[in-house]
């Protein structure tokens, strides 16, 4: 575009709403500083190279400066400038040199280009942060780009999947489809690739019904990483919570992502996004002043009481974002009704969400976040989940997050990796984790949706590579094998990393079956990470975060070879069965207190001999069998008659051989739905008084008994 005449001065404008919002006539800048003197408004020629008018926001209302450009019209670029006080021991950290990112900014243009400049104090001076750096950093800086209202969605419906229904499918924008041939190039690693009919056919046939999008707000290239070679690649770096990140668009087009979620909701599929508003990319008191720093850095940080040049630092990543302050709560509220109004968004996953629920004495449940979502109309009604820990004092808030909020359930995750890997005495914590995690979760009224379940996420190993390595290999990352967690709950099972030994294949094929039949079957929301479907590895490195190459890309490779496809129809099997069988999916919590038929209670669990267990029986033996019995009203479906009981019977064989199981009184006509030692089963003749389980792997049977008989 080509600037129009420009006045001498802006007009006063109005201070709501915040950011660059034109009206067809101009454009109205508004944002907030508490503690600013000046904000300068700087337009840049549309490459972002040069600028070429600078005004002065003329008003200020209620600490958000605000002004209105006649004429100005979407496609401007822009950015600020903040004059007030250099004084770190007191907070604040402005300086006019540097060019700041609008916190609103809907769509950046420009990459960051690494330069001392970008740092308000001078880096190579003798008194580290506490000296001012005058250089100008516009010319390294990202800008902002003046954006209209959202597309039209006319009649399109999101398609409201219900908690018990959900499957979700944590997955990278660019990670999903690097490694596809069959996408166009510049199309590869975009929006535009979740489009593609082969994905969205593979979501489906998978039973997916959300997938959840590690962080797509634009975030920064981190300069350590670069030095290294390396990328950050997860993007939990947030640079602008309203601008998707330009890297992600083929086109830079925000209508790409608009038409991928269209695509994805024709085809029953939620988007849910993985938001990062508990730190930004600006870090510690040595980091580069890029927008929120340099606006009002004692506003927008938590700072340390008495000593506020430092950063209270609850994320591990240099700072915190004080969603105590209004107007940086507002912005982190604007920030989630704009994708969920702009973009139909259907749930969001807050990253740390311990950090987002801390005030000045530490966590709490109902702090002004917490309460601020809950109560909003549009956002309360999105799927919201919280990462219930950050590092900060009582971190670790599993089961604490208000009503309304899931959790990623990281004791399902270990605890299914211990019991599988053969750990002594994990029965009666499995049996929890399988029942919904009720001693976790059956509280105000929630439901077992609540618990996020999993074997493994984006942040540790997948799924291939828990039965592959016993440790972390993660020297490719240039930390000395420091980064990642140590406790990983895995077994290679013979021999650290590939083996063609057809023996350690088949015993790690099995014990994956029986980790994805285990979340599938249990109560609560299963989760599966892109590329476990067929067996996706990382070569041992369980904090791939900075490799943007093959280590972290989904090798597609392998969903075509016979072992991957082989899983992949299992997966889509599992996925069949839980729609099939509502007691699967069971909107509350099983106490075995009701008994739906004589000897027949809503949930019961047993040992290999049938008996129901109790006291020092649930550790006997080492604890690596357990039969979890659960029962219901069955799944109407075609002419199922009235009253007719659904009975399931999971058979969990944990040791190296098989063993008999005695199945439980009251007899009944049992088939065999899954036998994960076998991949694939149909339906097979009828069992009545004992079956079989493989070492290594789970049996599900299913009886149907009408109470009126």
């Amino acid at each position: 575009m080509t600037l129009p005449p420009l006045p001498d001065r802006l007009e006063a404008g109005r201070p709501y709403p915040l950011g660059a919002v034109p009206n067809g006539l101009g454009t109205n800048f508004a944002v907030f500083s508490a503690n600013a003197e000046k904000v300068e408004l700087c337009l840049f020629e549309p490459s972002g190279r040069r600028e070429v008018a600078r005004f002065t926001l003329p008003e200020c209302t209620d600490e958000v400066w605000h002004g209105y450009l006649p004429g100005a019209f979407e496609g401007l670029v822009y950015g600020y400038r903040a004059h007030g006080p250099f004084d770190p021991a007191r907070g604040h950290r402005f300086n006019p040199a540097k060019l700041l990112l609008d916190p609103y900014a809907r769509q950046i243009t420009g990459a960051l280009r690494w330069s001392d400049a970008l740092f308000g104090y001078r880096i190579h001076g003798g008194r580290a942060d506490l000296s001012l750096d005058r250089r100008d950093s516009a010319a390294a800086m990202p800008k902002a780009v003046v954006v209209g209202e959202a597309t039209d969605w006319g009649d399109e419906r999101a398609p409201n999947v219900p908690w018990e229904d959900t499957v979700i499918y944590e997955a990278h924008v660019r990670g999903l489809s690097m490694g596809r041939t069959d996408i166009r190039a510049h199309e590869r690693g975009t929006f535009a690739a979740l489009t593609h009919p082969r994905f969205i056919e593979h979501l489906q046939r998978l039973g997916i019904t959300a997938i959840e999008l590690m962080p797509v707000h634009a975030f920064l290239q981190d300069r350590f990483l670069l030095e290294r070679g390396l990328r950050n690649y997860w993007g939990y770096s947030t640079l602008a919570f309203f601008a998707p990140e330009p890297s992600f668009l083929s086109t830079g087009s925000l209508h790409e992502m608009r038409a991928a979620i269209r695509r994805l909701h024709a085809a029953g599929i939620e988007v849910i996004l993985d938001v990062v508003y508990n730190h930004t990319c600006e870090g510690n008191e040595l980091g580069p002043t890029l927008s929120f720093r340099g606006l009002d850095n004692a506003s927008y940080y938590r700072l340390v009481p008495g000593d506020e040049r430092y950063y209270i630092n609850d994320t591990g990543c240099g700072n915190t974002v004080n969603l105590s302050h209004p107007r940086v709560l507002q912005m982190v509220m604007d920030s989630l009704r704009y994708w969920a109004t702009a973009f139909r968004i259907d749930g969001f996953r807050f990253d740390l969400g311990v950090t987002l629920g801390r005030e000045g004495t530490g966590f709490d449940p109902g702090s002004g976040f917490f309460d601020a979502v809950r109560q909003d109309p549009i956002l309360a009604r999105c799927k919201l989940i919280a990462e219930p820990w950050d590092i900060g004092p009582d971190g670790y808030q599993l089961g604490c997050m208000p009503p309304g909020f899931a959790e990623w359930n990281d004791a399902f995750r270990d605890g299914v990796r211990r019991f599988w890997s053969r750990e002594p005495g994990r029965r009666g914590d499995l049996a929890a984790r399988v029942s919904g995690s009720g001693d976790t979760f059956d509280r105000r009224f929630r439901k077992p949706s609540a618990s996020i379940n999993y074997v493994a996420s984006h942040d540790g190993f997948t799924l291939a590579d828990l039965v592959s390595y016993a440790r972390k290999h993660n020297a490719a990352n240039g930390e000395d094998q420091r980064d990642g967690h140590d406790a990983n709950h895995s077994a290679n099972w013979g021999v650290e990393g590939p083996t063609v030994d057809p023996a350690i294949l088949e015993t790690r094929a099995r014990v994956m079956r029986a980790m994805l039949a285990t979340v599938m079957f249990a109560q609560g929301t299963p989760m599966l990470l892109a590329g476990d479907e067929f067996g996706r590895s990382q070569k041992g490195n369980n904090n791939a975060y900075c490799q943007d190459n093959e280590v972290s890309w989904i090798d597609w490779e392998r969903a075509r070879a016979p072992d991957g496809r082989a899983l992949t129809a299992f997966f889509a099997r599992l996925a069949e069965i839980r729609r099939r069988f509502a007691i699967l999916r069971a909107p509350h919590f099983l106490h075995g207190l009701a008994e739906l038929a004589p000897g027949l209670r809503d949930i019961g669990w047993f040992d290999e001999t049938g008996a129901e267990l109790h006291g020092d029986a649930w550790h006997a033996d080492g604890g690596h069998t357990l039969a979890l019995r659960r029962a219901g009203p069955a799944t109407v479906v075609g002419d199922v008659p009235p009253g007719r009981l659904d009975v399931l019977l999971l058979l969990m064989n944990a040791q190296d051989r098989p063993v008999v199981f005695r199945l439980p009184a009251p007899a009944v006509t049992w088939r065999t739905l899954v036998d994960s030692a076998a991949g694939l089963v149909s339906e097979q003749r009828p069992v009545e008084d004992e079956t079989l389980v493989s070492a290594l792997s789970i049996r599900l049977l299913a009886a149907h008994l009408d109470p009126q008989s």
